[in-house]
């Protein structure tokens, strides 16, 4: 042991180890193997998974933080540091942080001996691996490092201003189309655009990829920020021109007004600034939003309702259920088939509406699980209620998710095998809204379904833009008119005299019609004098659960 180190002591080495804490990025340690006590740079607690500085029992408490598969490998490096085996530490392994996500690091040190030669300190340094670089040499700009530095040097004191984060829309198309290279010279030219038009108190700096963000603290909030997002639009246009149009591109921002953020730690306020610039994106892009609570409560409950479903998908589908809503048969004055509707309920959540949870169940793709086991319940119940009707018709609403990204076609075969049903028991229901961009996959499931022999309905008749060019190219068994449109004809003579014509245009070539959303004595009156050939609506029956409609619609027939 060297005559300096002697006179140190590990009380001493955690006093300069707090004294150095602020002036340098990496973490400084000292292991005390004669106290077991383990001592890091305060920083530390802020980034890794570590609750208490310093620490004792130190094998027990770092087997908390570093990652498992690492810890047998580090436990025996300091066990043959301790017993004089080696005497210099230098291990690259993985710690977890604050989220329990994994970061790299290259932890360093030296064995200090006491006056026999025992080992008494193993000190050294301790620095992450993948840590970005604190200034960006793409775009000359400080890096995210520095921006949670700046931030963070606020400590409790309550930052006001903005923050303003920016991005280049699609860039990604500008480096495949153009080259990394290219790419690189528009980021620098867009920060070149930004520097031009900020005032010395503004900060920049260049965070991810294509964006940046730009902080500042003295300013009125989003009106100021909104004004200074404006013109660094205009320069960026003033460079496009100059350049001769040689490359188009657009930028979207996101801003933070900070006085309303109540939390304002780091990782806060780069998520909710994440957010903000997503949502500028997804209004449009080419335009500022400046965040709104209301806004980020709905995207929370958007995505813990996913969460939710995804769970109970994984869980045999439970809370799901399937109601069933009888379909009436004018001419036979009987009840002919059901429609299939699906329904969800969380015990955390509660009851969630089908015109909330059905989109979010397309968006996660949990519509393609989801969407076969309803298919299946609806087969089933089929199968029990021929044994009563046994021309009885069960309808089941289609995605074009399921259409599109999985095997539905199939599935519904195999269903028809295993419930012993008629195809033409089965009515797919395909709403019109959805398929507003018809391709070969839908033309081709379509005719699938007529080759196999079941039944089409286009649902929501009325509500798109082409009409009888679905009529045409999809070839339905039926069409719905949706409860908007019978409205329209309820109250109006001229959509009354439209619905009619539609009816005896659908009539005349051989497909059925079925009015859906009629509610009283009164619009069934009216309704029938159009001739339809199937009612749909409270009026009959509301959607219930299988046992409920079995024994009110079909038993007591």
């Amino acid at each position: 042991m060297d005559k300096s180190a002697d006179r140190v002591t590990a009380e001493q080495f955690r006093d300069i180890i707090e004294l150095l804490n602020s002036s340098m990025d990496d973490y400084l340690y000292v292991y005390d193997y004669l106290q077991d006590t383990f001592s890091i740079s305060s920083s530390a607690l802020e980034r890794f998974n570590i609750s208490t500085n310093p620490f004792n029992n130190v094998l027990r408490e770092l087997e908390k933080f570093v990652y498992p598969e690492d810890y047998p490998l580090l436990a025996e490096d300091l066990r043959a540091l301790r017993f004089g085996q080696k005497e210099i530490h230098d291990m690259e392994y993985r710690w977890l942080d604050k989220k329990g996500d994994t970061v790299w690091i290259n932890c360093r040190g030296r064995v200090l001996k006491d006056e026999n030669g025992k080992a008494e300190l193993l000190v050294g340094c301790i620095n992450e691996i993948g840590r970005q670089q604190t200034a960006d040499n793409v775009s000359g700009l400080m890096g995210e490092l520095r921006l949670r530095q700046v931030t963070q040097a606020h400590g409790v004191e309550r930052m006001k201003g903005y923050m303003l984060r920016l991005g280049i829309d699609n860039f990604k198309e500008i480096n495949e189309n153009r080259g990394m290279d290219y790419g690189d010279m528009i980021l620098r030219k867009t920060a070149e655009c930004i520097e031009a038009v900020i005032e010395p108190r503004q900060k920049l700096f260049r965070i991810v990829a294509d964006e940046f963000m730009l902080i500042d603290f003295d300013a009125n909030g989003a009106r100021d920020a909104k004004r200074l997002y404006k013109k660094i639009r205009s320069t960026i246009d003033a460079f496009i021109e100059s350049n001769f149009y040689e490359v188009f591109y657009t930028t979207s921002a996101g801003i933070l007004n900070l006085e309303e953020i109540a939390d304002q730690s780091y990782s806060n306020l780069m998520k909710l600034s994440e957010f903000a610039l997503n949502e500028a994106k997804i209004r449009g892009r080419n335009r500022c939003y400046v965040f709104d609570q209301r806004d980020y409560d709905s995207f929370c409950r958007k995505r813990k309702i996913i969460q939710i479903m995804r769970k109970a998908v994984n869980d045999g589908c439970k809370g799901f259920e399937v109601y069933f809503q009888p379909i009436v048969d004018i001419n036979a004055n009987r009840i002919a088939s059901a429609e299939t509707l699906l329904r969800f309920y969380s015990e955390e959540l509660g009851s969630i509406s089908p015109a909330e949870f059905i989109p979010l169940l397309e968006e996660s793709g949990l519509i393609i699980p989801v969407g076969k086991w309803v298919l299946h319940q609806a087969m089933r119940a089929c199968s029990e209620l021929q044994k009563t009707i046994p021309d009885f018709r069960i309808s089941v609403n289609l995605s074009y998710i399921q259409v599109l990204k999985s095997n539905v076609m199939a599935e519904i075969l195999v269903g028809v095998e295993k419930y012993r049903l008629r195809p033409g028991s089965i009515v797919i229901e395909l709403t019109e809204s959805g398929f507003l961009e018809s391709n070969e996959s839908f033309i081709k499931f379509c005719e699938g379904l007529r080759e196999s022999g079941v039944l089409l309905a286009l649902d929501d008749f009325g509500t798109g833009y082409s009409n009888f060019h679905y009529l045409y190219n999809l070839n339905p068994d039926s069409i719905k008119i949706d409860r908007g449109f019978t409205f329209k004809a309820l109250h109006n003579d001229y959509e009354k005299n439209l619905l009619r014509h539609m009816i005896d245009m659908v009539h005349s070539i051989d497909l059925k019609l079925c009015i859906e959303g009629i509610e009283t004595q009164e619009e069934f009156s009216k309704i029938c004098e159009i001739e339809p050939d199937y009612i749909q609506g409270f009026y009959f029956g509301r959607p219930c659960p299988f046992e409920q409609f079995r024994w009110q619609y079909v038993n007591n027939q």
